[in-house]
């Protein structure tokens, strides 16, 4: 039940941490140092606070959340014993997001990885701990969460201390119109991809019950929810190559290097076209053996499961342009586009073929959709792309105009 809300708070922190750390790394390009100090502290201090509010009103409210979030009235007792100490560690899981932007899009991705991932090691040393030896139950589960969390957000806090990196100081934050339209204009479309996937994620799985047939229900929500882990793994290595494009990209976008933005740029897209059209090609082969990995007993949900990833893997090598496009765009502060691309694949390109395809084909029009939606998008992306190219070239040779 607390799964949807926690994705809010990885969104609102992505907001803060791509809005703010989109700008830094573009002012320490531009060798602006105090400029990305400022922002530094703005942006962290800023989800902080908003964490605060989040947790104000959630213990205000806890039982009215449970409820909104699913919860039965058999459930409710359960979520909100979990929820009371996820709402605690809400400022500190928010902050830690945008903390973990920051250093990455510093261009200091090792310290923002040690960070991140002591937190979820630790996370499963204090499950073990809570859960099983001191038999704290789904409480347990959760204060886990938060102690983890907390010693996650200390690391990365530390790690800004770092030589090398912008520190965070009371003293730097000055909150601004100017800088909050920076942030809304860095992080508005990691906000909206963040949240709509979350969202297509549910209807998907609402879909996938109403075009099911009879009988075969249970299998084929476990069939799509199966296959969006899957390309959800898929999905994090393109994100972690895209994700070291981005600090390359900003620093020279803000020295005003635009030859070096679009080799860096048109390397990135061959990379992630060429991991993908393995992954797709061997997802293709393999994808029967892939499904029974999660779950060998159901052959219905094997075989609806192999029909809906190799669907996915025709389409998939195109993400290879799309998610480094949004990138580019995201970081250099092309705002409207970027939002627009951010909210094609998991919204604008996803809905209405979600609506319409299964309506003409049923079952199999539901197993396509996720590819439809890919091919939308990319034909979204490519205009942008080679525009982004173009422009990119002009600049280098100084004939550029606004």
């Amino acid at each position: 039940m607390a799964f949807a809300y926690q994705s809010l708070i990885q969104a609102t922190g992505f907001f803060f941490g791509h809005g703010s750390g989109n700008y830094m790394s573009r002012a320490l390009g531009a060798r602006d140092t105090e400029g990305a100090g400022k922002m530094a502290a703005t942006g962290f201090l800023s989800s902080f606070l908003i964490g605060l509010v989040f947790m104000v009103l959630g213990w205000l409210f806890v039982t009215p959340l449970s409820r909104l979030l699913g919860a039965t009235p058999d459930v409710v007792p359960y979520s909100n014993a979990y929820l009371r100490w996820i709402l605690i560690a809400t400022p500190f899981l928010i902050s830690q997001m945008t903390l973990n932007n920051q250093l990455r899009l510093q261009g200091n991705a090792m310290l923002a990885m040690i960070g991140i991932a002591a937190g979820a090691v630790l996370n499963i040393f204090f499950d073990w701990l809570l859960i099983n030896r001191l038999e704290m139950g789904v409480s347990g589960a959760s204060l886990a969460t938060l102690i983890s969390q907390f010693i996650s957000w200390c690391l990365l806090l530390w790690a800004t201390k770092w030589p090398g990196n912008v520190h965070i100081r009371l003293r730097n934050f000055a909150p601004s119109l100017d800088r909050y339209r920076e942030i809304g204009a860095g992080g508005l479309p990691s906000l909206m991809r963040q949240s709509l996937s979350s969202i297509s994620a549910i209807c998907m799985n609402w879909a996938a019950a109403s075009w099911a047939l009879e009988g075969q229900k249970a299998s084929t929500i476990a069939a799509f929810t199966v296959v969006a882990r899957i390309m959800q793994c898929a999905m994090s290595v393109i994100l972690g190559v895209g994700q070291g494009f981005q600090p390359v990209c900003g620093f020279n976008w803000g020295a005003r290097l635009y030859g070096r933005v679009s080799q860096s740029y048109r390397f990135t897209i061959q990379v992630c076209v060429i991991v993908l059209i393995v992954m797709s090609a061997w997802g293709w082969i393999y994808a029967p053996e892939i499904i029974a990995f999660f779950r060998d007993e159901d052959p219905e949900l094997i075989r609806i499961g192999a029909r809906v990833l190799r669907w996915q893997c025709v389409a998939f090598p195109l993400v290879g342009l799309t998610t480094p496009t949004n990138m580019l765009l995201q970081n250099i502060r092309r705002t409207g586009r970027a939002t627009l691309l951010a909210m094609s694949r998991h919204g604008f390109a996803f809905y209405p073929t979600l609506f319409i395809l299964p309506y003409i084909w049923g079952l199999d029009g539901l197993e396509a959709t996720m590819a439809t939606a890919d091919v939308i998008t990319f034909s979204i992306a490519l205009p942008f792309s080679i525009g982004m190219l173009r422009e990119l070239s002009a600049r280098e040779r100084g004939t550029f105009q606004e």
